[in-house]
């Protein structure tokens, strides 16, 4: 209750709700003067965008009303300079209205609120214009930090039930209108539909209005606050409930209220940063043991040996010794520490030697965390953190991959040329190496470890290897699920941008595994697995993306349970578990190299098999999982029933990554402004390379390698055949996604991970009007994939064909796939350009199919009679030029390149001096002699021109 007689005399007494006010007026100001102004004086300049105008497109967004024309942008300006200082002065009232001993989130809400306020300067006076990087980063962190700004006030709101209200409504509306707004983004900037760019303004204007009403509603709770500022209602004192602790207080029985009860302390917050990061280590390692092995069978193009050290995860079975395992559990830290061998393995320039050292690595990281597991048996809140700490590296992990474009920094086959953040990786390993494991925890009370229970060890340990390899498989990289369900254009589903879904996703399934716990649930999670499972393998576009994620929830959200009853089963259950999980490993890839491998044709494109079996062990794992409640029960005779504190920590370090996906995939939104080298000449320069899978000579990673050449070739659309790198054994890779994003180019993924094949992908800086995948008649070979897409080339439409054929030995496979792609080629009814594989010999066998009569294409150059693997064709169009460039170290085949130009009909085989060529139709003088970085014209050693 306020006082009755108020101390102390008033000079001005302002009520607090006036704040709120005034900062309401200015910002509405900024924003709805600027749209006056601009819809007065610049209507249709503003309602033009990059692919429409007035009338289809006829009410502005918010960036082009605010933007760079005068006076619109100074009218916003000077309404959100005037803005800034209530703004200021309504995040200080919030905090003294919410503060109170022995918390920190207000602190933090009001950090958050200051770095909200400034960000927003940052984007209203550093235009786009003025420098487009700076502006996107503090629109971004403005973006971001709503979210926790949103979720912190609603949390802290006093108990005033009118001001709770409006915040849910607001709050809910603010963050509905997201989805439609996405939408309608997709709509516009992907599928360039006429007027959804309009619709799209009108939810970004909601959201302008929802925010700025968000805190419009503290004027209801800051009328009792007086300025100079005294506090009538004692609200600063904490003598008001807040919703935080009236939720709380309702739910202190309850495993939210235990979880975020407690008080907030730094150093156990650093305590659960450091075990994430230990997680995250794990995963990286983990991750780059297949890519590691896999370097040597591909260039054997064979087994070669290497791949025995694919069974080092079997470690924990040194744990089935007593003694063994007493000196492992209590030299844990050491254990941790030789484990970083991983780590250092980019150190080497030599293959084996860096395959050794992430050998070692993941062996001891194995090890490590078994040990880890079963230390903690005796201590089930603390053994529950471990595992968070582990899920949430796997998440960490995935979002690292999603800022690097699927590649993870710290992986050996990176290093400081081509983007590798390794020494940094390892520094962060060994401080969190030495904050994790500075205790070492014993078994007295809790699960007693004579108690075994009366269920199978190998059930359990099947529900471990279900457990790794799904998590391995499907979840290390955000967009191997989007490969899966991946159709062409036009776009009918998630793209790589998407991923911050998979990731949301795994976030979700985390959280549930905290709060909902218990046999019944373990098993709602496995039919709900299994339907996921289902879905994703069984069909395409969103309704297939959809199973993906229900299956990244469920997957995660068991991952507590079953390693919990691995744990309860015995030490034996990790090693059995782990080479369980690699016999999985093994299916996985046997399904796609079954011509090179024994046995292979057994799991000949039976994906569906080892799904199967993954959901089968999961089952498994769940039947012998022991029940919450029994397990409960024993902790509470011990004195230790309360679900572990140290769970807030991990989910507010899982809730900053999630807030680093979102940004993430802000900014890697694919913009498609893309315009091709030479336009004014209407050429289109083609190329085809195979690209052996994103890894160079050396075994390190390529992308940047490859950018750099196609970018100054000045490739318009080009061809990319082995680029399927979405396995355990490829690191679940693609590298398209970084050479689309950086050379500003449209991309269809060509065939998934789940068709089977090596790859085809196709890039184009030309709009992808439609695309179809084919697999092509293979009933001996491997499959042999083909993407046929229509381009939007000035105008024109063009068809181009990216495709790889089988194998030299496989030749009924080949007259089959050859007969089946010049009937397509023959159907065409558009200018045709050919980007291929062939493997025969000029004027024999298959080629004289592929070009002729039946296919109706012409060839290149019919006079180049050195050539086998890589052929380009054409038809309806004019060729101009043609080059073959040396791959230098980054694959085992060069990249061939043609020039064609859009709109003029075919020419003859006569060849003219590059002097007679207009400059736009040429080839890059940079190759010519020595060329660079080992990258020249060889074969003729120039390019070739055609009359």
């Amino acid at each position: 209750m306020a006082p009755k007689v108020r101390e102390g005399d008033t000079v001005v007494a302002l009520s607090g709700k006036w704040v709120s006010w005034a900062h309401t007026a200015m910002a509405y100001s900024a924003f709805i003067g600027a749209l006056v102004t601009g819809l007065a004086l610049h209507y249709q300049k503003i309602v033009q965008n990059e692919y429409y105008g007035y009338p289809q497109e006829w009410f502005p967004s918010v960036s082009a009303t605010i933007g760079d024309r005068y006076p619109e942008r100074a009218v916003f300006q000077f309404f959100i300079a005037m803005t800034s200082g209530p703004r200021l002065l309504l995040v200080f009232l919030w905090y003294i209205l919410t503060a109170r001993p022995n918390t920190s989130l207000p602190k933090i809400i009001a950090g958050v609120g200051v770095f909200r306020t400034l960000s927003c300067g940052g984007w209203t006076y550093v235009t786009s214009t003025d420098d487009h990087g700076w502006h996107d980063i503090f629109m971004i962190s403005y973006l971001v930090a709503t979210i926790p700004w949103t979720i912190g006030c609603l949390a802290l709101s006093p108990n005033n039930p009118k001001a709770v209200k409006y915040r849910k409504i607001l709050a809910g509306s603010f963050f509905g209108t997201l989805v439609p707004l996405v939408y309608y983004f997709i709509q516009h900037k992907v599928h360039k539909v006429p007027g959804a760019y309009t619709i799209y303004a009108f939810y970004e204007w909601a959201l302008v209005l929802f925010d700025v009403g968000f805190d419009a509603v503290t004027a209801l709770d800051f009328d009792g606050f007086e300025l100079i500022v005294r506090d009538v209602k004692g609200s600063s004192r904490g003598k008001t409930q807040q919703v935080a602790d009236a939720v709380l207080e309702k739910e202190k029985n309850k495993p939210i209220g235990k979880v975020f009860g407690a008080q907030f302390l730094w150093p156990d917050a650093l305590d659960a940063a450091a075990d994430v990061y230990n997680g995250f280590v794990f995963w990286s390692m983990l991750t780059s043991l297949g890519l590691s092995i896999w370097y040597f069978p591909l260039w054997h193009m064979g087994l070669s040996g290497h791949e025995v050290t694919v069974m080092c995860t079997v470690s924990p079975f040194l744990l089935v010794n007593a003694s063994t395992r007493s000196l492992i559990v209590q030299n844990v830290r050491l254990v941790h520490i030789l484990s970083l061998s991983g780590l250092l393995a980019f150190l080497s320039d030599i293959p084996e030697y860096r395959l050794f050292a992430v050998t070692f690595g993941v062996s001891m990281s194995c090890l490590a965390w078994a040990a880890t597991w079963y230390a903690e048996r005796s201590q089930l809140p603390r053994l529950e953190s471990r595992i968070l700490a582990w899920s949430i590296g796997l998440v960490a992990s995935s979002v690292a991959k999603f800022a690097f474009r699927t590649n993870n920094p710290i992986w050996p086959i990176m290093h400081a040329e081509n983007g590798g953040w390794n020494k940094t990786g390892l520094l962060l390993a060994a401080l969190a190496i030495a904050r994790s494991t500075r205790t070492v925890t014993d078994n007295r009370g809790g699960i007693d470890p004579a108690d075994r229970p009366r269920t199978s060890p190998f059930l359990a340990s099947l529900g471990l290897a279900g457990l790794l390899f799904g998590l391995h498989s499907l979840l290390s990289d955000s967009s191997t699920m989007i490969l899966w369900v991946w159709e062409g254009f036009p776009v009918r589903g998630p793209i790589a941008a998407n991923g911050v879904l998979t990731i949301a996703a795994m976030a979700v399934g985390i959280v549930a595994g905290i709060f909902f716990k218990g046999a019944l649930w373990s098993w709602m999670y496995l039919l709900l697995a299994g339907i996921g499972a289902f879905l994703v393998t069984c069909y395409h576009g969103w309704f297939g993306y959809m199973g993906a994620l229900l299956l990244a929830v469920t997957l995660m959200a068991l991952t507590t349970p079953l390693i919990t009853s691995a744990v309860r089963h015995g030490p034996t259950t990790f090693g059995l578990g782990f080479l369980i999980y690699n016999f999985l490993v093994l299916a996985h890839v046997w399904v796609v190299a079954y011509a090179f491998v024994p046995g292979g044709p057994l799991m000949r494109e039976h994906t569906d098999w080892v799904m199967t079996a993954t959901v089968v062990f999961l089952g498994a794992g769940v039947y012998v999982s022991p029940r919450a409640e029994n397990t409960n029960t024993k902790m509470s005779r011990s004195g230790k029933a309360a679900p572990s504190r140290f769970a807030s920590y991990y989910t507010y370090v899982l809730l900053a990554i999630q807030l680093m996906a979102l940004a993430i995939s802000y900014l890697r939104f694919p913009t498609n402004d893309y315009v091709p080298y030479h336009a004014k000449d209407k050429v289109i320069t083609a190329g085809i390379w195979t690209i052996h899978f994103s890894l160079d000579n050396d075994m390190w990673s390529s992308e940047r390698r490859m950018r750099n050449l196609i970018k100054e070739l000045e490739i318009d659309v080009i061809g990319l055949l082995e680029s399927d790198l979405q396995r355990i054994i490829m690191g679940n890779r693609d590298s398209t996604q970084y050479l689309a994003e950086d050379l500003g180019m449209y991309v269809d993924y060509g065939p998934g991970p789940d068709k089977h094949t090596w790859g085809s992908a196709l890039l184009s800086k030309f709009p992808i009007v439609n695309s179809t995948h084919h697999l092509l008649p293979s009933p001996v070979g491997e499959l042999a994939p083909a993407i046929h897409a229509t381009l939007d080339a000035y105008g024109e439409l063009v068809d181009v064909v990216v495709f790889h054929s089988g194998q030299e030995e496989d030749k009924e496979d080949r007259r089959l796939q050859s007969e089946y792609l010049a009937k397509l080629m023959k159907g065409s009814p558009r200018p045709l350009i050919l980007m291929s594989y062939l493997v025969t010999k000029p004027n024999e066998g298959v080629y004289n199919t592929y070009v002729g009569e039946k296919s109706g294409m012409k060839d290149i150059d019919p006079s180049d009679w050195d050539r086998w693997c890589e052929y380009m064709l054409y038809k309806g169009i004019r060729r101009s030029g043609y080059a073959r460039v040396s791959r230098s170290t980054i694959t085992d085949t060069e990249l061939q390149v043609g020039k064609f130009v859009v709109g003029q009909p075919e020419n003859s085989n006569e060849q003219i001096n590059e002097e007679q060529v207009p400059p736009g139709l040429r080839f890059p003088s940079l190759f010519r002699g020595q060329g660079v970085r080992d990258h020249r014209y060889h074969v003729f050693d120039e390019p070739r021109y055609f009359v």
